[in-house]
């Protein structure tokens, strides 16, 4: 009998403290390694919660040009600029706030995949919607389900985990070939040219250096996504929002 009680009181000492756990170190906690068969049990339901309140914003807005970047470049940083510009041509046919930004200035529809972390800002202002997640892990593979190309900005060790992890799916065939487009040769130009190392030394095909298009032009970039992705799966604009089922804890996204 003791047994058992310890056993429920274990159980309920892994629900609370996967329920009271803040939501900046989900990662963190299950990363760490093994751990209660309860605690482990609750943390794939919060993994789960996750996911479910990914698939019922993110199902009504696609097909997505997914935006990575920097979330540290401010406004009046070139590059910030470069962003804008290039969500508002986007939208004209996403994830940082430049992007996002311009999207909404043209009218176009801007949504955000947000991990919750100590030290980074919150939401931006141009979102129409946005979906917060606690799990690095949920959010990449939330924005490579919903995306038929992905557009490179200038950025740090994330920009590159999530180039990379959307290159890899390509390259293994994971997912389609759908086009990846770099923004700013001059701040990629050393990664390109190590990815060019990289055929020399045989780690990995030359024609996988072909699933990566460098540019500084908008209107190429633009072009590259429209032959590559819109035209050549043949994309279209929702001819009206989809039908979505509150009750569900959907959330519907109106033109």
């Amino acid at each position: 009998m003791q047994d058992k009680d310890d056993s429920v009181s274990e159980a309920f000492a892994a629900a609370n403290s996967a329920l009271t756990t803040p939501s900046e170190c989900a990662d963190e906690i299950f990363l760490e390694g093994p751990r209660s068969r309860f605690a482990e049990f609750f943390t794939l339901l919060r993994v789960m919660r996750d996911f479910l309140r990914g698939f019922r914003t993110l199902h009504f807005v696609g097909p997505c040009v997914t935006v990575f970047g920097s979330a540290r470049i401010h406004p009046e940083d070139p590059h910030y600029e470069l962003a804008r510009k290039m969500g508002a041509a986007i939208a004209r046919p996403g994830i940082m706030e430049a992007a996002n930004r311009g999207a909404k200035d043209v009218g176009g529809r801007s949504v955000g995949c947000t991990i919750e972390l100590p030290s980074e800002q919150p939401s931006n202002a141009y979102l129409d919607r946005c979906v917060r997640l606690h799990y690095f892990f949920v959010r990449k593979t939330l924005l490579v389900k919903y995306s038929y190309a992905f557009v490179v900005m200038p950025g740090g060790a994330g920009t590159l985990d999530e180039l990379f992890e959307a290159l890899t799916l390509i390259q293994t065939s994971k997912i389609k070939n759908f086009p990846i487009v770099i923004m700013g040769t001059d701040y990629w130009k050393e990664l390109i040219d190590f990815m060019n190392k990289m055929v020399q030394r045989g780690m990995i095909a030359e024609a996988d250096l072909s699933l990566i298009y460098a540019t500084d032009s908008i209107d190429e970039a633009i072009e590259h996504v429209r032959s590559k992705a819109i035209e050549r799966f043949g994309l279209k604009r929702a001819a009206h929002a989809r039908r979505h089922f509150p009750w569900l804890g959907e959330r519907g996204l109106s033109w």
